[in-house]
């Protein structure tokens, strides 16, 4: 299996981060990339599409050395969620695999956070969070007999990111740092 759609990937994403751009302009040009990647369905390395049977995975697929950017796939086992959290940061979501269920929350005046919405990701579909457009959501798997796969890029190493999940009934925060289920990276120029 050639990793050279995700080398594209990095290089491009890379490129435009280099022109310091503004977060309108990495939102928009951003998931125009990143829907070339998820177009297709034969370049993520088979270790990183492995479920758990008890939680998602998030692998780390690439850092940037300067902590600019960190791509992850997540892989969704049936019936598996997030807790409702944060990010941080902007980031980018692909569907790859399956199908993805997202719910968004807006903080209220009494602290709560309420479900606002919620959307479907299909396979090659891309959507975006920030704190400047919504930052607070839960995903899950939408699929009770399979797994589903996503590619995460977002704004920093999110793996590193002293993040928050919310109990939504009475906006109570909890730190945490992701990290990654992986111990590798794919090798780009294999």
């Amino acid at each position: 299996m050639s990793n050279q759609k995700l080398l594209d990937f990095v290089q491009g994403i890379t490129r435009l981060l280099d022109t310091n751009p503004n977060e309108e302009i990495i939102l928009t040009h951003g998931q125009k990339l990143l829907a070339e990647l998820v177009a297709s369905d034969d370049w993520l390395p088979e270790q990183f599409a492995q479920p758990h049977p008890q939680y998602y995975q998030q692998y780390l697929l690439y850092a940037d050395p300067l902590d600019r950017l960190s791509i992850v796939s997540f892989v969704w086992g049936p019936g598996q969620k997030t807790p409702v959290h944060d990010h941080l940061t902007w980031g980018l979501v692909g569907g790859l695999r399956g199908r993805e269920r997202e719910t968004t929350y807006e903080k209220q005046a009494d602290g709560s956070y309420l479900a606002t919405g919620t959307g479907v990701l299909q396979p090659g579909e891309t959507t975006a969070v920030s704190p400047a457009i919504g930052d607070v959501h839960e995903v899950a798997n939408d699929l009770a007999d399979q797994p589903s796969i996503s590619i995460h890029v977002y704004g920093r190493n999110i793996g590193r990111v002293d993040r928050h999940v919310f109990d939504p009934l009475s906006g109570a925060a909890k730190s945490f740092v992701s990290g990654y289920a992986s111990t590798v990276v794919p090798n780009l120029w294999s």
